[in-house]
């Protein structure tokens, strides 16, 4: 890696602004998963013991509501409020305060809330810190400007950083304030990625520019759309490309089967051919499933009991719709990854949210937890799938980012990363 990280500066008595991934899910205002927040612990800690003054900004769910005038989701139990009280709700739901709390917990009571983010109350606490203390300010989304990379707002921003440190990979493909423009806009004295950052970057940087092989890469999840430039860019570096999920249906009707009612992009099938011939001509072996569970329509709820057959991926019935891939395909991707020395997964193989239907998904998680090779899950539904299953402890590693490992995964620059300092 050569971006810079918290090792490279000295940190003692200056402000550090960290940006973080704090974005947890809640429910009634209790925290329900602290994978983020200990995932940010290591940079918060070391900074704490190194002397610097932390001040901690992330963003929580999506408060919309507060600048829309024309709000598009209202749900239904927000029928009748004005929008002064839906403001406030929303504000109540989204702020970082239970955050706070849980931070002053884990970190020996050293951690204040800030009210605000550049406001009066922000200024104060910021002023009177200590070295070894944190500040975590409210949400960034509670301004507009934020996610519009406003120059005044990173100014101000700017204000509670000497050093700048971007810990928050998940974001990372978001030209944000906080996780590009404080630096773009040359506001600190240096900017370094935090340990999380190092991490992905080295990870998956490392597989995908110099991989140990065979290198098997599986892509899952809906849509070749989503897929298309991860596709494109993957094949120019594994030695085996394996398709599951939704867009495995693209890619049949590419070869003239019969998809019946499954989800597939016919203005995407052109694109399937070339890309499958792509993969022909540079050599890499490209792994479509040979079967395919069926059912007559999709889980209605999405956990709920389903009657499913498994079919030849050549013969799906005219009104069925392909949920998951096979047994005799679960057992060729077994194979697939079992001599493999590198592997990325990006998406899910099928429905795996239903029981019946995450058995395709699980087969590849299962193969992935007993193969000897460095595993990397690439975020998003594949990640989540990967904890629901169990399997977790078993993979090399689990990106925090679905759209940012995406993007990183097909070669794009990444904002977040880019705006650091060189080595």
């Amino acid at each position: 890696m050569n971006k810079k990280t918290i090792k490279d500066v000295d940190v003692k008595g200056k402000k550090c602004l960290v940006r973080v991934d704090l974005n947890v899910p809640m429910k009634n205002g209790v925290i329900t998963d602290e994978n983020r927040i200990n995932g940010a612990l290591p940079t918060i800690r070391y900074l704490m013991e190194h002397g610097a003054k932390v001040v901690l900004c992330s963003h929580l769910g999506r408060p919309y509501n507060i600048f829309n005038d024309k709000i598009k989701k209202i749900k239904p139990e927000d029928e009748g409020l004005s929008r002064e009280e839906l403001v406030a709700k929303t504000l109540k739901k989204c702020s970082l305060r239970p955050v706070a709390a849980r931070l002053n917990e884990l970190l020996g009571g050293k951690v204040t809330f800030a009210e605000d983010v550049i406001g009066a109350d922000a200024k104060a606490k910021v002023a009177a810190m200590k070295e070894g203390e944190v500040v975590l300010l409210e949400n960034l989304r509670f301004h507009e400007e934020e996610t519009k990379n406003d120059e005044n707002f990173c100014r101000a921003l700017a204000e509670f950083c000497d050093i700048y440190v971007n810990d928050a990979f998940g974001t990372a493909h978001r030209a944000h304030a906080s996780t590009a423009g404080i630096a773009q806009y040359g506001l600190c004295e240096a900017a370094v990625a935090g340990f999380l950052i190092e991490k992905e970057l080295e990870i998956m940087g490392g597989a995908l520019e110099n991989p140990v092989r065979p290198f098997v890469a599986i892509l899952g999840g809906a849509k070749v759309s989503d897929k298309i430039g991860v596709i494109t860019n993957l094949l120019e570096k594994v030695d085996t490309l394996i398709v599951g999920g939704a867009m495995a249906y693209t890619f049949f009707k590419a070869k003239g089967y019969e998809v019946g009612t499954s989800l597939c992009e016919l203005d995407k099938v052109e694109l399937a051919k070339e890309l499958t011939e792509k993969a022909e001509a540079k050599g890499v072996r490209f792994l479509l499933p040979i079967d395919t569970v069926v059912a007559t329509s999709f889980p209605d709820p999405i956990d709920g009991e389903i009657a499913v057959e498994t079919v030849p991926s050549n013969a799906i019935p005219a009104d069925k719709m392909g949920l998951d891939i096979g047994e005799k395909t679960q057992a060729l991707y077994a194979d697939a990854v079992k001599n493999a020395k590198t592997v990325i997964w990006n998406g899910p193989m099928g429905v795996f949210e239903n029981p019946t239907l995450a058995k395709g998904t699980i087969a590849v998680a299962k193969a992935l937890a007993e193969t000897s090779a460095t595993t990397i899950i690439g975020g998003g539904d594949s990640a989540a799938a990967v904890k629901q299953l169990g399997f977790a402890d078993k993979m090399t590693h689990i990106s925090t980012g679905g759209g940012a490992s995406l993007e990183f995964l097909e070669g794009l620059e990444l904002p977040g990363v880019a705006c650091l300092d060189n080595k």
